[in-house]
């Protein structure tokens, strides 16, 4: 039984969280609501005068009782006495042109205006005027409007058997309304729900306008009044959460349709004051006192004044109760300030000595931080040297073992020459040995011989320097090679300047080529740098590296 009680409670405590969270928005939005109630009235006065401004142009009786009729339903629920004028004016429009219906319709709204400002016997003198068989599409109305107006004159009542008296007229013509209305009009909806409820019938009340309530626009005046009916479908069941809910929603409508004469907004107030809202019970309660007084509703204002009394006595207590509870914490703030004074005094002394140490320790770190950048950039330059040293070795253990080999064939290759020039010296020869003597061509063989040998081995330490070099050219095919060529005379240049060997006279001695030549080569290549000139030789001494 304990564990089906616990899961039922754990199934049941989101929706109920959800509820609250749901009723708290509502309040809030209907909080704020209150506070623009301004901007609400001055939308409404937009419309208004928007229909005022027809009426110069309204040049027929017809035109003029239309827009009558406009600012009389404007006004109804807004400004009764602005309402009553504009009733009176459409009945005047409405004899003058002598047309029954409209006469009958003029007839009923100023009945039921004047029911709203309290004016009984001159609303039900009006009705029993009417002559309602000869205006049968108005016969819904007119119950209705009479059905109001008793509906008005029994909560007004001042003794106990008038008031059932009116009770059972009210209901007599809500309940003969119901005949004349079409079973999915509001109006129908409206009165048949009312009936429902009277007859404590609150579930069918609630399957009836739960369905139908969707169906209304926003800005329809019947989505308050179907929103109370649903509120009182639930006080009857009992379940004030959804009612507050209702009423709440309720109230926007009508606050936000800039309605004055109301009723939900009075009732939420209450059943906020039952609920221990007192805040909220005070503003809702001095709102619809506003309103009311401004729309000249007379059983409203007589309502308020009777809940406004109690509403505000509690609204003070509660104000002393908080000016006790904020004389108390005043009080207890003060005797805690000077206890933290007294704190703060030791902790400052203590944070005086702290801040000291804390200075020394922050220049110590100061230092230890300039020299640590130091030994960083000691550590970088070191790091950079130890890589130029490592290159600098390789290159002296491959080029030495390279010429060493050259050399010793160099004698061999001069051995052989130095025996062929003897050999035709000995035999007589002698203008084979003249011509051989001054023949370039040993030379030439064995320069082309250094150099190529001299490329294979750049090439085998920079295997990459041909198109590194390229990336450093504006155009990348600035540099063509011949086939079977490893190097040309421009790179050879730049491969010696890479080994180390910057001098121009150095590298014309190596290349065997003017001091001119190897300047206008280095020149040229330099206008072709994709970056700036003078950098040019510096990312050439990166080229295999790191350090790019």
């Amino acid at each position: 039984m304990n564990r089906f009680l616990t899961v039922l409670i754990a199934l049941l405590l989101p929706v109920f969280l959800f509820a609250q969270n749901n009723s708290e928005q509502l309040l809030q939005e209907l909080d704020q609501t209150v506070e623009d109630y301004q901007l609400y009235s001055d939308k409404k006065e937009i419309q208004i005068n928007k229909l005022k401004e027809l009426l110069p142009s309204s040049s027929t009786d017809i035109q003029k009782y239309d827009v009558y009729g406009k600012l009389y339903a404007e006004y109804k629920s807004y400004q009764s006495d602005s309402a009553l004028i504009y009733a009176r004016k459409s009945f005047q429009i409405a004899e003058k042109l002598n047309d029954i219906e409209k006469l009958n319709h003029a007839r009923l709204n100023l009945a039921s205006i004047m029911g709203t400002l309290g004016m009984y016997k001159e609303a039900t003198d009006i009705l029993n005027r009417i002559n309602i068989t000869t205006s049968p599409e108005l016969k819904g109305y007119y119950f209705t409007v009479n059905s109001a107006v008793y509906g008005y004159m029994s909560d007004y009542a001042a003794s106990l058997q008038e008031k059932k008296k009116y009770i059972v007229l009210t209901k007599k013509y809500r309940d003969s309304s119901l005949n004349y209305y079409k079973p999915q009009s509001s109006a129908y909806i409206m009165a048949k729900s009312s009936t429902l409820l009277d007859a404590g019938k609150h579930k069918e009340t609630l399957t009836l306008l739960l369905n139908y309530f969707p169906k209304i626009a926003h800005n329809s005046d019947d989505r308050a009044v179907i929103a109370y009916i649903i509120s009182q479908a639930y006080r009857q069941k009992k379940d004030f959460n959804q009612e507050k809910k209702w009423l709440t929603i309720s109230a926007i409508s009508d606050l936000q349709l800039a309605k004055k004469e109301y009723i939900s907004l009075r009732s939420l107030a209450f059943l906020m004051y039952e609920n221990g809202a007192i805040d909220r019970a005070y503003k809702y309660i001095k709102r619809s006192l506003e309103d009311a007084l401004f729309c000249n509703a007379r059983l409203r204002t007589y309502e308020i004044s009777k809940m406004l009394p109690i509403i505000n006595e509690a609204y003070q207590k509660q104000n002393e109760t908080n000016r006790f509870q904020l004389v108390l914490f005043l009080i207890s703030v003060s005797i805690l300030s000077v206890f933290l004074l007294a704190v703060l005094f030791l902790l400052f002394k203590q944070m005086k000595k702290l801040s000291k140490a804390k200075q020394d320790l922050s220049l110590a770190n100061s230092k230890l931080s300039e020299l640590n950048t130091e030994l960083n950039t000691f550590n970088e330059k070191l790091n950079e040297t130890n890589y130029t040293l490592t290159e600098a070795n390789l290159l002296k253990e491959i080029y030495i073992g390279r010429y060493m080999d050259q050399c010793s064939d160099y004698i061999g290759k001069l051995d052989e020459y130095r025996r062929k020039l003897n050999v035709m010296a000995t035999t007589g020869k002698m203008n084979d040995l003249i011509s051989a003597v001054k023949s370039k061509q040993f030379v030439e063989n064995e320069l082309a011989a250094f150099l190529t040998n001299f490329d294979k081995t750049f090439l085998q330490l920079f295997p990459n320097f041909i198109p590194e070099f390229s990336d450093l050219l504006i155009d990348k095919e600035a540099i063509q090679l011949k086939e079977g060529e490893l190097l040309n005379t421009e790179l050879r240049i730049f491969a010696l300047i890479r080994l180390g060997i910057k001098d121009s006279a150095k590298i014309s001695t190596f290349l065997r080529y003017s001091v001119s030549t190897i300047y206008n080569y280095r020149s040229q290549l330099k206008n072709k740098a994709a970056g700036p000139r003078e950098d040019f030789e510096a990312k050439v001494m990166r080229i295999g590296t790191n350090l790019k």
